[in-house]
């Protein structure tokens, strides 16, 4: 895993499973994956999937060479309102980029270690 500032000023952590070493081999089934545990965790909501590939395709967007899908698994683990900034980084999103050989998976940084260490969790179990 890593952790990197993007564009200066948002905290992502990146983390590449190659398809040799991942138990699900397509892109539907590492989503699918995540949202199982997204579901049975005992705070997240999961809110929806979202072709970001398919999107962006449609669009006629660019698209970095390479890449062959791209996913965004919504959800939230919000158990308090405790002010209203709290809502500025609430849903989470999980990108899973799908590559001929590699997934890459990115997520902002949780305002909770803990809950920054859940997602890394979920996306490290994909492992054979």
């Amino acid at each position: 895993m890593q952790k990197s500032i993007f564009l200066e000023k948002y905290p992502v952590c990146s983390i590449e499973i190659s398809k040799s070493e991942a138990k699900d081999k397509t892109i539907s089934e590492v989503v699918s994956f995540i949202q199982e545990k997204i579901e049975t965790h005992k705070v997240a909501k999961f809110i929806t999937i979202f072709d970001n590939y398919a999107h962006t395709n449609g669009l006629g967007g660019e698209i970095m060479e390479g890449i062959i899908g791209a996913q965004n698994i919504i959800f939230c683990f919000g158990p308090a309102i405790p002010n209203p900034k709290i809502l500025a980084v609430r849903p989470r999103s999980i990108g899973v980029c799908e590559f001929a050989d590699k997934y890459m998976f990115e997520f902002l940084e949780a305002p909770k270690e803990d809950l920054t260490e859940t997602m890394m969790g979920w996306i490290k179990a994909l492992h054979d």
